[in-house]
């Protein structure tokens, strides 16, 4: 019954560093993205024409 509180604990402790090293590591930055909108308005939405939707739908339904 021992080696259950002893693995409980051990655990504990690992889940707490691994908190703290990721608490950290967000406070230096190291999620920032800095390069994704940079790049963004290179990539055009793509815009959908209405009447193309309509002549498309007339000829699909013939």
């Amino acid at each position: 019954m021992s080696i259950i509180y002893m693995l409980l604990a051990v655990s504990v402790v690992v889940a707490l560093v691994f908190f703290v090293l990721f608490i950290v590591s967000v406070k230096n930055g190291q999620y920032d993205d800095t390069y994704t909108p940079s790049v963004r308005m290179l990539f055009d939405d793509e815009v959908v024409n209405p009447t193309k939707t309509k002549e498309n739908n007339q000829i699909n339904s013939k």
